[in-house]
Order: structure tokens, then sequence, then C-alpha cells
């Protein structure tokens, strides 16, 4: 089997077109086309059905795409493996994490990172959707809750709290709720009930209240945790931060100071089988050494 035709495929399957493939590849869309015409004569079966809207795996196909998945996750899994067994950090790092972890709390020190390891390309990918490391989607993560998979190793890093609160200009024009039945008074900013959400529950602020967080006018819904503190911060309403993100600006004021909000717990995870990369240890002993300066 031609190990370059098989790659072409597998990017194929997984752009769903020749002309996406060709941008990845950097081929031409007929280039990709040719290709993977020889690779159905030299196989004798055909792999996709050619239609208007694109191309879709035939049964053949689709037994093939499994196959090719497999072997190009290991071949990446063991090219991991071979750059950790080198006596050297040089390299590049991805990791992700939350959108607002990156924007409030690791953003600003990323710098000092940077200058103590200047060998190490980090590659940071802010977004709230769970990465899959083991296809090597990225090489670590910072994640929101205990992950269940055994084949990743985690570090507790830290238990983040939460806040309840408001700017000084919003109270002074709208007044201080005293109880939680109060906030069915006041402007509520939260989270979109259908929105991909960094940890559980964001809005239990709002379902203690019983106020329902949808077709509600007293409500601004955003998929944001660092535009929710902006909000917060013009004087929008009221909503919940963590702490560490409202101790930051003197304008934000807590209220409900005896509203119990449950703790996030924060880890750092990557898979076993890169235990002993030495970027993943640098990288992690940063971020244990800057959980220590901070009061979450």
């Amino acid at each position: 089997m031609d190990w370059d035709k098989l790659r072409i495929f597998h990017m194929v399957a997984k752009a769903g077109s020749f002309t996406h493939a060709g941008e990845t590849l950097n081929l031409s869309q007929s280039a990709v086309s040719r290709h993977i015409s020889s690779f159905e004569e030299d196989l004798g079966i055909t792999l996709f059905h050619r239609h208007a809207r694109g191309l879709i795996l035939t049964e053949q196909g689709e037994l093939l795409f499994q196959t090719s998945s497999d072997i190009f996750t290991k071949m990446m899994a063991i090219e991991g493996q071979l750059s950790d067994a080198r006596d050297t950090t040089d390299g590049d790092l991805s990791v992700t994490l939350p959108e607002f972890l990156g924007t409030s709390w690791l953003g600003p020190h990323i710098g000092n990172f940077h200058k103590k390891h200047s060998e190490i390309e980090l590659i940071l990918l802010l977004d709230d959707r769970i990465f899959n490391l083991g296809l090597r989607e990225a090489d670590a993560a910072v994640r929101l809750y205990k992950p269940e998979q055994s084949e990743l190793v985690q570090k507790h890093l830290a238990s983040i709290s939460f806040v309840t609160c408001a700017s000084k200009d919003y109270l002074s024009s709208h007044g201080t709720p005293k109880k939680l039945e109060d906030l069915t008074q006041h402007t509520l900013i939260g989270y979109p009930d259908q929105a991909l959400v960094p940890y559980k529950n964001p809005n239990s602020l709002f379902t203690q209240a019983g106020i329902s967080v949808s077709k509600n006018r007293n409500m601004i819904l955003m998929n944001s945790i660092s535009t929710i503190r902006q909000a917060i911060r013009a004087g929008a309403g009221i909503g919940v931060l963590p702490h560490f993100m409202a101790d930051s600006i003197p304008d934000i004021v807590p209220v409900l100071p005896d509203t119990k909000i449950d703790p996030v717990d924060m880890y750092f995870v990557y898979p076993e089988d890169r235990r002993h990369s030495k970027r993943i240890a640098i990288f992690r002993d940063f971020l244990v050494d800057l959980v220590g300066k901070t009061r979450f």
C-alpha cells in the first residue's frame, strides 16, 4: 500500500472534500482527486461516493479510515515519545485551557515563562471544548474537572472559588440585594443554557434563587467569563466571577456574601505516554509556582 496515498486519503476523509484536504496538504484540488482515483485503482475498490455537496465514505472507505486513524494516532504518539526521549527541552508544546483562564490568569505571566524557557515554542489553545490529548490535538491541558481516563496523568492545581458581585456604580443606582429573592429585582448576567460551558453549572447562583436564565428579560446571557467580567465592571448587572478575576478590579464588589457557590477544581493533565517529557514537566512546574502566587 502506498503510504503517501494513504496519508492523502486520510486527510480527504477528515476534511470531507478534495478542496479542503488540498489546502491542508498544499496540493491542488485536481492533484488530490487524481491521487484518490489512483489509490482506488490500486486497491480495486471505491472509497468515496462523489456528490455535488461533497464526499461520503463508502463502507470500505469507512473501514480504511478507521484503520488509518489508528495508524496516524499511534504514529503521533510515537513521535511524541521519541521527542520526549531526547535529552533536550527544545521543541514545541501545545497546551489547551479554558478561555478565561488564559486571558485573566495565565496570559499576563506567559512572558516570564518565555524569558526563562525561550527554547520551548509554547502554543496556548484557549477554548472551552475538550481537546483529545490521546489524538495529539494538544500535548497537555488545564481542565476544570477531574479526568476519568486512566491513561491521563493528572496534577491537581487549585480549587477556584467564586463570588457574586456587581460594580459600585450598579449598586449605587439599583441598590444592593440582601437575600437571594432580591435578585428577581435586578439585571443578572449569566451563561446561555445551550452554550459550551468551561465548568459545571456556571449559573448555579440563579438555580439556587429559582430564576430561569431563558426567556427572562432581566437576564443578559453570554458564553464568555471574561466578557461577563467586563459587563459587570461596566455596570450592566449582577453576576458570578472567580474570586481572582473579581479581586483584580477595585470597582467590582461582592454581594450576598452568605450565598454558597461550589468551588471548581483545576487540574493539569497530559497523556501517560508523555510522562517523561521535559517540556511538559517544565510547564507543569511553572503552573504550580503561579498557582502559589494566586488567590483562588
